[in-house]
């Protein structure tokens, strides 16, 4: 399976649907060789590195009624409506351990992807980038603008990986990739809206100009991105998986039978083109 990546798109907590499609994967024992994501696509392919098939389940469904986990609580206190040191800090190393020794021992190349609030354009991080710093570059690349805060790394201010290149296949086409398999958290058919800023996003924002203007631009950036991977899917370069049904899971979910619902259709939805997908692997 050479030049052969696997592309993960962000989401919030529409990416149960990734987890779920990841762990009928691990479940064939399917690993490809290089894997990108951003935000919690990102988050997913981390623990498909380091082989932890129920991980993502567990994270993002047993914990969300955990209230440093998703709360206004946290809003409150901390700014923040996702309690970001609990999900990359409390979470990984004591509640529900990532195994570091897997991840960092498994051959395959990670690729995070986060946008530089200062020009505003997508940075990648491969594994002799972000080391041993594999958590920190996470989470700058889950950190959604007014949820959580910036993360300061690699004398860059980092945020969200999805705002600048929501599903990065040309980066990974770019690193030698012929074809690639992409999981979406989107119905097919689905087209981003413009969003409109109001005067304290600007002013919050206001020492980040990269990032104001790649906010404005993310409808198109993502329009386009489709339009291109499923033109790519017609030559048979690319092989998408997407949700079958209409979703019923937002950005932001706590609702555990739903998010359940969502994981155990990304479970089916691979399980519906395993023969296929074996097939352009091959």
């Amino acid at each position: 399976m050479k030049n052969i990546g696997l592309v993960l798109e962000g989401g919030g907590s529409r990416g149960v649907y990734t987890a779920g499609v990841l762990h009928q994967l691990m479940e064939q024992k399917i690993y490809l060789p290089y894997v990108i994501g951003v935000s919690a696509g990102a988050c997913n392919g981390s623990s498909y590195i380091s082989r932890q098939m129920d991980r993502n389940r567990a994270v993002n469904i047993d914990y969300i009624d955990h209230p440093d986990y998703l709360s206004f609580r946290n809003l409150i206190r901390k700014r923040q409506l996702f309690g970001m040191d609990f999900l990359f800090d409390s979470l990984p190393n004591e509640l529900e351990p990532f195994d570091f020794e897997s991840f960092y021992g498994a051959n395959e190349e990670f690729v995070v992807g986060v946008t530089d609030c200062m020009t505003g354009e997508p940075v990648f991080y491969k594994r002799e980038d972000y080391k041993k710093d594999i958590l920190t570059i996470i989470r700058a690349s889950s950190s959604l603008p007014l949820v959580a805060p910036a993360v300061h790394f690699d004398e860059r201010i980092l945020m969200d990986g999805g705002i600048s290149d929501p599903i990065p296949v040309k980066q990974s086409e770019k690193d030698g990739n012929e074809k690639n398999v992409v999981i979406l958290t989107r119905n097919r058919g689905y087209s981003k809206k413009p969003q409109s800023f109001g005067w304290y996003f600007r002013k919050k924002y206001r020492d980040y100009p990269g990032l104001l203007t790649a906010l404005e631009k993310r409808h198109k950036v993502y329009n386009d991105t489709l339009d291109y991977i499923f033109e790519e899917e017609k030559k048979g370069n690319v092989f998408v998986i997407n949700p079958s049904t209409p979703l019923e899971v937002g950005r932001v979910e706590r609702n555990k039978d739903k998010l359940t619902a969502l994981y155990n259709q990304g479970i089916e939805d691979a399980k519906e083109v395993l023969e296929q997908l074996k097939q352009f692997l091959a």
